[in-house]
């Protein structure tokens, strides 16, 4: 972080990724020279986002440096880039589309209009849609099913993906309220200040913004499950699937994106409300067996 201090906004083939490929080719060349070795390369020169040039630049230097000979392919030129998303396809391989620095992925990101949820998990340890969690535990799938030769395809889908930052329920002034929000929970001032206006069928409704409260033992009783408390349910959540299923019942169907909220026991008093949540266009894979 500190050697590209100053560069964080440098776009993609700038002076920071100078920077980075000389820090990683001092790493290496070190490594090459204490495993008896002459030369080296990197996987960086079949990216399109990457710089050639750059990176020629930084192994040459440290050539001379090190007496460590950077071998330098174009795979890029004469289809190869072609080439590399055709396999790509064919092997239903996972192709990274960043480096791993996160500056760029940041800028990506942004440009993307999608979130970095790459760099965060939940607190619960729960797997999301769309995480590096839902990709390791697919790609675990895959490797059973190539093990047991059974025959699969993975697929992209196009979806609307949620996330959840931060949720706080204030009774009066000063009173912090355990809560939990389910998930396309959304709020769209982030705040809402108002009173449970009435109650039926066990779920109380908010006099703002669509709001609705349960409680943990009609949360129990509808999930099927036993949590003692709100902090438990925080942090050991129930699948993802299983939270929306419980949502389709309390709200009006998949498009709904009411805040529904669940507290240890419903009160009265004014309320205060604040939810930090997103949702966006995102793309996950899928395993099929075929």
């Amino acid at each position: 972080m500190q050697a590209v201090k100053g560069l964080e906004k440098e776009p993609e083939k700038g002076a920071r990724c100078e920077v980075c490929f000389d820090k990683r080719f001092e790493v290496s060349a070190q490594k090459a020279l204490e495993l008896g070795e002459k030369k080296m390369t990197t996987t960086l020169l079949v990216s399109p986002l990457k710089s050639q040039e750059q990176l020629k630049r930084s192994g040459d230097i440290f050539h001379k440096k090190h007496g460590v000979e950077f071998i330098a392919v174009d795979y890029r030129s004469g289809g190869g880039t072609q080439d590399q998303s055709r396999v790509t396809k064919e092997e239903q391989l996972y192709r990274q589309d960043y480096c791993g620095c996160i500056f760029g992925l940041t800028m990506q990101r942004e440009q993307q209009n999608r979130l970095m949820d790459e760099m965060f998990s939940p607190i619960s340890g729960n797997i999301l849609p769309s995480s590096i969690e839902e990709r390791l535990q697919m790609y675990t799938k895959r490797m059973e099913l190539e093990e047991s030769n059974i025959p699969y395809k993975i697929i992209k889908e196009k979806f609307l993906n949620y996330r959840q930052f931060n949720l706080k329920v204030t009774e009066g002034k000063n009173k912090n309220i355990p809560a939990y929000a389910l998930s396309y929970s959304l709020l769209p001032r982030k705040k809402a200040q108002g009173k449970i206006d009435f109650e039926a069928s066990d779920i109380h409704y908010f006099n703002r913004e669509e709001i609705k409260f349960i409680t943990l033992d009609f949360f129990n009783k509808r999930c099927q499950t036993q949590y003692k408390d709100i902090k438990e349910l925080l942090f050991n959540s129930p699948d993802f699937d299983k939270e929306l299923q419980l949502r389709n019942i309390l709200a009006c169907g998949n498009y709904d994106l009411t805040p529904i909220i669940v507290l240890q026991q419903v009160t009265d008093a004014k309320l205060t409300i604040e939810l930090d949540a997103k949702t966006y266009e995102d793309v996950r894979e899928k395993l099929i067996i075929i």
